[in-house]
């Protein structure tokens, strides 16, 4: 087990359910959340780490049932912990945060399905959220045109600041037609939306395309039909980063720390301390939080 002193952590969508009692996410009260945590190792049980070292920690059971990031320390097994890599600070690494490496992890994907910067874009929905703006800029600074698509209108000036080439409304990816399938308008598609917006956004990926799947703001079920699959040969593919693998764990942070650390980091985030957690929690669960919250802990 490694003990950690945390100097940063961030509010993420999964965080805020665990604060208001989602027995989905948490199962016994009291409970301290955060999915995310940077800091200095106190103390360690493991060979690999020492006293002192900077690491991060994301995803697998922090936060959930295990004491998270928003408190001062946690204590993990040594099989969750990340050095962190050069090229970040921990700071850095909490703007990222799980958001981060799940973008990160989509866009991944995306070039490993021979996605290539070209004539079509790729398209990011809920390009305001903690994702999807680092989708966008990351897309965007990879030579991905990036189409965004969002519920709120008066972001479409801060999308574009962030790399977006086209932003689109809601409601213009939201088919109810029924037709099996649509014009192809992009080539690949970075989805935290689900629902019927990640049926419409299938529908329109042109041949071979890739739909990297990793949020479900707009419900987890999806209806659809295997057109796309089998005349386009479109690629579902799920971005399962609460359990990624630690090989890949650490590439995608690497990464991240290098030619993918996103450009506009410092556009995309605001900072607050543990007393302004609450009034955060009520905004991200109204839809109306934009970008990243990082948390930054006492001492």
């Amino acid at each position: 087990m490694i003990l950690i002193r945390v100097k940063y952590s961030s509010l993420n969508f999964k965080d805020a359910l665990s604060a208001t009692g989602n027995k989905g996410v948490t199962s016994v009260y009291p409970h301290t959340p955060g999915i995310d945590a940077a800091g200095l190792v106190v103390r360690s049980e493991s060979k690999r780490f020492n006293k002192g070292d900077r690491v991060i920690v994301t995803s697998y059971d922090l936060g959930m049932n295990t004491p998270g990031g928003f408190g001062e320390f946690i204590r993990v097994p040594a099989e969750w912990v990340v050095p962190l890599p050069d090229g970040l600070s921990l700071k850095e690494s909490m703007i990222l945060g799980t958001a981060g490496f799940t973008a990160a992890y989509g866009v991944m994907k995306i070039i490993e399905g021979g996605i290539t910067p070209g004539s079509m874009p790729v398209v990011v929905t809920g390009a305001t959220g903690g994702v999807g703006t680092i989708a966008v800029t990351l897309l965007s600074q990879l030579g991905y045109g990036v189409t965004a698509v969002t519920g709120k209108n008066h972001k479409h000036d801060f999308i574009r600041k962030i790399g977006a080439s086209e932003v689109l409304g809601r409601e213009e990816v939201s088919d109810s037609s029924g037709k099996l399938m649509l014009s192809s308008r992009w080539s690949a598609a970075v989805d935290t939306a689900g629902g019927k917006i990640l049926d419409t956004v299938i529908r329109q990926t042109a041949h071979n395309g890739v739909v990297a799947c990793c949020g479900n703001v707009l419900g987890h079920e999806l209806k659809t039909n295997i057109y796309p699959f089998i005349l386009r040969g479109v690629t579902l593919a799920g971005i399962d980063s609460g359990n990624c693998l630690m090989p890949l764990r650490r590439e995608i942070w690497r990464k991240l720390a290098s030619a993918w650390k996103p450009k506009h980091l410092p556009d995309i985030y605001h900072e607050i301390n543990l007393d302004q957690l609450d009034d955060e929690i009520e905004l991200m669960l109204d839809g109306k939080q934009t970008g990243r919250v990082l948390v930054n802990l006492p001492g």
